[in-house]
């Protein structure tokens, strides 16, 4: 076990979720599923015997799906970052990811899944290439970024031109 594993609070859908992201991510796997037994069923609601959490591990980060019940929910200020070296790349993340999710909230690299967590689909090359350009090209690849729901990395690259 790590010092450090992020935890994912889902309402019901924990198992399933976990299994998506397995589907999706190379080198990834569900591992250990807990269930909620009798005790604390005042506290935490869970019917004994149903899913309480779910290890993950997708592309070597270990996660716990936990189901919490409706009280929280996901949003923005939390995101994960998928950093692809090829359009092809991106296109199968955002396609997998997008599936079921909202697409008004597909925006610059960014989406919603249908789970309602936060990713960032982007061309590895980005950073790199606003270190390199100047003010008047970062400028450019920022406008090329923003116009933009899915990155199309041969349009950033034009801009980063000029």
């Amino acid at each position: 076990m790590t010092k450090m594993t992020t935890c994912l609070w889902f309402d019901g859908n924990a198992e399933e979720a976990a299994r998506f992201y397995a589907s999706i991510f190379k080198s990834s796997k569900v591992g250990t599923i807990t269930r909620y037994g009798n005790a604390g069923h005042d506290v935490h609601g869970g019917e004994p015997g149903s899913v309480m959490t779910v290890e993950l591990e997708v592309a070597g980060q270990g996660f716990v799906a936990l189901n919490g019940g409706p009280l929280f929910k996901f949003n923005e200020s939390i995101s994960f970052q998928i950093h692809c070296e090829t359009q092809a790349e991106i296109d199968y993340y955002w396609e997998k990811l997008s599936e079921g999710g909202d697409p008004k909230a597909q925006q610059c690299g960014w989406l919603k899944d249908k789970f309602g967590l936060s990713w960032q689909v982007g061309p590895a090359i980005l950073p790199k290439l606003l270190k390199a350009a100047d003010a008047a090209g970062a400028d450019r690849i920022m406008s090329a970024v923003l116009q933009l729901k899915k990155p199309d990395i041969a349009g950033i690259e034009r801009a980063a031109r000029g």
